[in-house]
């Protein structure tokens, strides 16, 4: 049997460019001088210049778009209710926009057998899996595989998962969405350290072919790399006025300590030569770096993807890999790796076929 691997990827935003109307907005929100100053700063420091968002901040309203002036008025930010609603709106139109630009032929939707999403940032029933079967025409009776509220590193364990029905039905073909509208939770606070939270988040989504090929990027090994101690940096839950969200400044410095301790068996051989980190902010990135001894232009990918989209949750990571995936040449090696809840690092070694 050859390898399982990722054929191809597409990624797909909306159409309306944030971030610095987020800046701007949050500064408008935040009564303290001294905040709103440092608001700033940190964001001239995060080495993002555009998020993308179903949400208009300003202008004229565009089609399938959210007015960001309604929907989140100060003293009356929406429900989680409103939110839900919303996000079942907006998420099929990013959704198939992606799948669209992933361009199955007729043969490869016959072969999928099985299709996963993972999401976070918004539910319903029935889902984004029934809307993909739907769109694509593929078979009423493909399986379907939800992986839910696992935060940026669901995309990778979707992928160990795809892995594992491709071993186990090799004429099979699994679709992977990953999907984030994360720019529906904003919430509305004096806290600084809570809206420097929601500065780098973004939406997006990234549609995947997975099974046995002889191009693309084969999915060797899995590895979950747990801190001790660290249950608390980063928190998920569900609230009466959205998602809220908790993530600590420490979560650098234990990422820091722990890769550092675990460099070896990441890379044993010491011959990965591409590094497809989740880009969750640039002090994630530089504790990356500095933890792994890596030298800087390993992590270009990752500052690029950071820098034109900033963090789209589980979806991110795969924006990474299918930048990658232009440039990659037969032979070479490389890591793939994700942070959330735990604090955890999923980790995939994969190489280019």
């Amino acid at each position: 049997m050859g390898p399982v691997c990722i054929s191809r990827i597409a990624t797909a935003t909306p159409p309306h460019d944030v971030h610095a109307a987020f800046v701007d907005y949050a500064s408008s929100m935040m009564q303290d001088p001294h905040a709103r100053s440092l608001l700033k700063v940190m964001q001239r420091r995060s080495g993002i210049e555009h998020r993308y968002s179903f949400i208009q901040a300003e202008g004229k309203l565009a089609p399938n778009s959210l007015d960001g002036r309604e929907l989140f008025k100060a003293g009356s930010f929406p429900s989680t209710a409103k939110r839900m609603e919303c996000f079942e709106t907006c998420a099929p139109l990013l959704m198939r926009c992606a799948l669209d630009r992933l361009a199955l032929t007729p043969e490869e939707r016959r072969t999928v057998r099985h299709v996963i999403v993972t999401c976070c940032t918004g539910l319903y029933a029935p889902g984004l899996d029934f809307a993909a079967i739907e769109h694509l025409g593929l078979d009423p009776g493909t399986e379907r595989t939800v992986i839910g509220f696992m935060g940026c590193y669901a995309a990778l364990n979707g992928l160990k998962l795809a892995r594992h029905i491709v071993r186990s039905e090799p004429e099979a073909s699994v679709l992977m969405i990953n999907l984030e509208l994360c720019s529906l939770h904003l919430q509305e606070t004096q806290d600084l350290e809570k809206v420097l939270s929601f500065l780098p988040f973004a939406d997006g989504c990234a549609a995947s072919l997975i099974r046995l090929d002889d191009h693309g990027f084969a999915l060797d090994s899995f590895r979950a790399v747990s801190i001790p101690d660290t249950r608390e940096l980063i928190l998920w839950r569900i609230g009466d006025l959205g998602f809220d969200m908790v993530l600590s400044g420490r979560i650098p410095v234990e990422l820091k300590k722990s890769l550092r301790e675990r460099a070896r068996e990441l890379d044993p051989d010491g011959n990965i030569g591409m590094w497809a980190v989740h880009p969750g902010g640039r002090t994630i990135l530089d504790a990356v770096r500095e933890g792994l001894s890596l030298a800087p232009e390993k992590l270009a990918p990752s500052r690029s993807v950071l820098r034109r989209f900033g963090n789209m949750s589980s979806a991110t990571v795969m924006f990474v890999l299918q930048d990658m995936m232009r440039e990659a040449e037969p032979g070479q090696r490389g890591c793939a790796m994700s942070f959330g809840p735990g604090l955890t690092a999923e980790t995939m070694n994969f190489h280019v076929v």
